[in-house]
Order: C-alpha cells, then structure tokens, then sequence
C-alpha cells in the first residue's frame, strides 16, 4: 500500500513519561483537561465499519474506554458491551451518561492488567488503549487481548501513528504492531482505512481475527 503523508504530531507538553501512568495520573488528566483523545462522539471509523456490516451487535469488549462515546453507541445498537477504564472520572461520566439515556453497558473500573472477565468476547474495539500502554507492557497487554477474545473474533483495532518518539500517546507503527500481534495468533487483513484525528495525528483501522 503507498506510503501515507505524515501529518504534524501535536502531543501534550506534560505527557512525556517514561514508564506506565498510574491512576492518579490518568486522572489527572481528566482533571486538567488534557484529554486530547476524545473527539467528543464516536470514531467516524466506528459508523463506517456498522454501515459495512463488518461489526454487528455481539459480546464486546472496549478496554480503555474513557467516556465511552463508542460505548454509548453499541450500547444504542443492541452490544452486549462491557466497558472498562483505570479513571474515576471516565467511568463515572460513561455511567451517567448511560443512565440518563436509558442504555445498558456493564462498566467496570479496573486496572486492565488486573481484568480477569469469566468468558471471553466475540469482538474487542481496540481505540485509544494500546496506545497510552507504555510499549514496555504492550506484550503483557497483547496477551490479554489473546486471552479475551475467542477464536474467530474479530479485533476492531486503530492503531495511533505519531511522529513522537514519547508519549501518551505512544506510536504503533505498523510494522511494530505486526510484529507484536504475530501471525500465529492473528490473521491481518490485506488492506487498512486512514482516519485523521483532531489531535492531528492519525490512526491505521484494522480488523484483525484471532486464530
């Protein structure tokens, strides 16, 4: 596929760590604003692949799921959604959100690395969660993924492509993300959509089936 323009990286001046975010941080951001991820309404990326008929109403799993606009859309379309998320403020705002539109979701606050669900998902929408994981853990969290998804389910995942060499958010080249998501365990789809983001950045949509 021909290489794409590469679009100037704006990341936050006060996101630079060099390992994981805790609790506290990621609130924080919440607290100060800086929450540049959220577009404030679904993923234009999420409509196309429900016009496609490629995502369908099923058991899914968002992890990282922030204040969940994807969420609140399944959960409109008849998801079986669960949703989960490290901050007070995302989870808190999601839970309102749906209560107030009459909508069901199972939302669970929970460090992801502690997420252990009873039975695995048909489906994973991977958005804006691999990349605010600090590439130390992507292994340990692309195991979880494995471990969440049943065979034949589908991973709806946006891969951030930055120009930065910190964050969050963190760059998952795509050469890296076949490297981490091995052929063994997925199968990759020939083609990819391109979807600008506001931040100025933009994300690789792929729909990966686990093996």
């Amino acid at each position: 596929m021909a290489s794409q323009p590469k679009l100037q990286t704006q990341t936050d001046e006060s996101c630079q760590p060099q390992g994981p975010l805790t609790k506290a941080s990621w609130q924080a951001r919440y607290d100060e604003g800086k929450t540049g991820w959220d577009r404030g309404q679904p993923s234009p990326m999420f409509s196309r692949w429900i016009d496609q008929g490629t995502l369908r109403p099923c058991r899914v799993l968002v992890p990282g799921c922030g204040r969940g606009h994807e969420v609140i859309a399944m959960a409109a379309l008849g998801f079986d959604v669960t949703a989960v998320d490290f901050a007070d403020t995302a989870v808190q705002t999601l839970q309102a959100e749906l209560q107030t539109r009459n909508l069901q979701a199972k939302v669970i606050q929970s460090d992801l690395f502690e997420f252990h669900p009873p039975e695995a998902f048909d489906a994973i929408y991977e958005q804006t969660c691999l990349c605010a994981v600090h590439p130390s853990q992507w292994a340990t969290y692309h195991e979880s993924l494995v471990r969440w998804l049943r065979p034949g389910g589908n991973l709806f995942a946006l891969f951030m492509q930055t120009e930065a060499t910190q964050g969050p958010p963190f760059s998952c080249d795509l050469d890296k993300m076949q490297i981490l998501f091995r052929s063994h365990h997925w199968q990759w789809p020939t083609e990819h959509d391109r979807v600008d983001h506001p931040m100025g950045i933009y994300e690789l949509a792929c729909v990966l089936t686990r093996l």
